[in-house]
């Protein structure tokens, strides 16, 4: 890595450092803004808000997966961090309030495209401020940062002329436009990114690492069954019917099974192949690979679960819709349908890059719904929810029990890890505290 700039107001992290309380502040920020996205669908569904969706949800991931980084290598509740930080997420906040004129703006207020583009600059910009810091002694990786840097200046470049053809070109060429200088905007930041960010980074703390983006998934399924509860006009304040009470518990089963997929054994065994990746150029690819890319679809998922519990489910639970609500459709049944599939694809995808391991009952899974979705299509919202519930929960206690053996040894050694950490807390507790 070469010489560091340290200071007192940037210390470097350690191999066994875990997330702070500082970040987790953090995430509940960056959370709220990844589900603010489903304002940009939730009314007048169509295919072109959805894809804004996934656009703006791949840029606000960007943002936090750079802050997670910056995070495992400097110490951020230490020195100036926690300061750059609260700039940070009053950024994001800025940033997840302007979403819903992010590609149009809106009369009566500032202009939605500019701030989300200088918010965007701004969050991206204070996490390569503190890397410059540290580099400013070394002049080979000063340079190649330099050059790191001007990617959030394209990116924030395109959005800003993206902003500009609203103002100059009319709506179906407009929209046009804007959703290819939006996708250029991704493309160059991750596919340069990535290139370019191999020759400074590497995972001082895999523990950190895997735990950051583990309480992320677990916020994130925590805000969804908020979305069941919160949602317009659903659970509150309506009375307590059969409808609502079927449509709360199957929510919640459903939701319980996404958290089963993901940390009774997944979140582990990962984070166990993460330390043992000791060559620093293998984990960094092993970090990238299974949660910078991978997890992103993982929150995707979330999003699109709690979009279609927050906004099918309240029309099933109003009072003065049918018993079991309307149908489906269409669009909906590759929301909720298609969110949790995607989901449990990308934990597929992340057991096959980090484990070399195949885990079927996922893909049954998957398969399940979609033989299942053309008939889920037709049928009201509670019974289609109440289908795909009786999906997930079966094949979840199936994966389950069938694989007992690994599931018990991926288990154990992490019980052994806690408790070796635990007794080196104790100790050192019993002698300074």
């Amino acid at each position: 890595m070469g010489k560091e700039g340290w200071s007192r107001w940037i210390r470097p992290g350690a191999p066994g450092s875990r997330a702070t309380r500082l970040e987790l502040f953090y995430d509940l920020v960056f959370v709220f803004a990844f589900l603010n996205v489903t304002a940009l669908t939730s009314s007048e569904p169509s295919a072109t808000k959805l894809y804004r969706c996934l656009l703006v949800l791949g840029l606000l991931w960007w943002c936090w997966t750079g802050f997670a980084r910056l995070a495992n290598y400097v110490r951020a509740d230490q020195g100036i961090l926690p300061l750059i930080g609260f700039v940070t997420i009053a950024a994001t906040f800025l940033l997840a309030l302007s979403m819903p004129g992010a590609f149009q703006d809106q009369p009566g207020g500032l202009n939605g495209p500019l701030v989300f583009a200088a918010c965007y600059f701004a969050v991206r910009a204070s996490q390569l401020a503190v890397l410059g810091w540290l580099a400013r002694v070394d002049r080979e990786r000063l340079r190649r940062l330099v050059l790191l840097a001007l990617l959030p200046v394209v990116a924030t470049a395109l959005l800003v002329v993206s902003a500009m053809v609203v103002q100059t070109a009319d709506g179906g060429t407009a929209t046009a436009v804007q959703l290819v200088l939006w996708t250029v905007a991704l493309l160059v930041e991750y596919g340069a990114g990535v290139a370019l960010g191999g020759t400074y980074w590497v995972v001082v703390s895999a523990g950190h690492w895997a735990e950051r983006h583990a309480l992320m998934v677990l916020i994130a399924l925590g805000e969804s069954i908020l979305a069941l509860g919160l949602g317009p006009g659903f659970v509150n304040g309506l009375p307590l019917t059969w409808p609502v009470v079927v449509a709360a518990v199957t929510g919640i089963a459903v939701a319980s099974t996404l958290w089963w997929a993901y940390f009774d054994t997944l979140a582990l065994a990962v984070e166990q192949a993460l330390h043992r990746a000791r060559d620093p150029a293998a984990r960094a690819r092993l970090a990238r690979d299974a949660y910078t890319f991978l997890h992103l679809p993982i929150i995707a998922g979330v999003i699109f679960f709690a979009l279609g519990i927050k906004d099918v489910l309240a029309e099933a639970a109003d009072p003065e819709a049918p018993a079991w609500g309307e149908p489906l459709g269409l669009f909906w049944i590759l929301i909720l349908y298609g969110g949790v599939a995607l989901y449990l694809l990308s934990l597929v995808g992340c057991g096959l890059v980090a484990l070399r391991v195949l885990r079927w009952p996922l893909l049954v899974e998957v398969a399940l719904l979609a033989v299942l979705a053309p008939v889920a299509v037709r049928l009201p919202e509670l019974r289609a929810l109440v289908l795909l519930a009786l999906v997930c929960v079966s094949v979840t206690v199936g994966e389950t029990l069938g694989g007992r053996r690994r599931r018990n040894r991926v288990r154990q050694l992490a019980l052994e890890e806690q408790r070796a950490a635990e007794i080196e807390e104790s100790r050192w507790r019993g002698e300074h505290l």
